[in-house]
């Protein structure tokens, strides 16, 4: 079971309801609000997990995932709006591991 979960997520609402959420289930959770803190947050503390939102500002979850992916092996967990067929392949082919759309339920 990963331990440290860092949650890449600019909508606050949807990062505080990960966090509570994760936390309940005991996980170590880090949050950050855009792609450039999110990849260095992965940098200085490598997690067991990534969720990581597609539309960030400033540097968008497909260019993170593709920076993260070359770096190393993370599970990554796109988490994302975007919900057409392309757009699954187009987060997969980043280097995703799995793609889940918003909204969603933790059951």
């Amino acid at each position: 079971m990963a331990e440290h979960i860092l949650v890449i997520e600019d909508e606050q609402k949807i990062a505080d309801f990960l966090r509570r959420g994760l936390t309940y289930e005991g996980f170590k959770v880090e949050m950050c609000l855009d792609g450039e803190s999110g990849l260095k947050a992965a940098r200085d503390t490598p997690p067991d997990l990534v969720i990581l939102d597609w539309m960030l500002p400033g540097l968008d979850g497909l260019e993170v995932c593709r920076r993260l992916r070359a770096g190393g092996s993370v599970p990554i967990l796109m988490l994302t709006a975007k919900d057409s067929v392309a757009d699954r392949v187009k987060g997969l082919d980043s280097g995703a591991d799995d793609y889940v759309v918003k909204p969603f339920a933790f059951e």
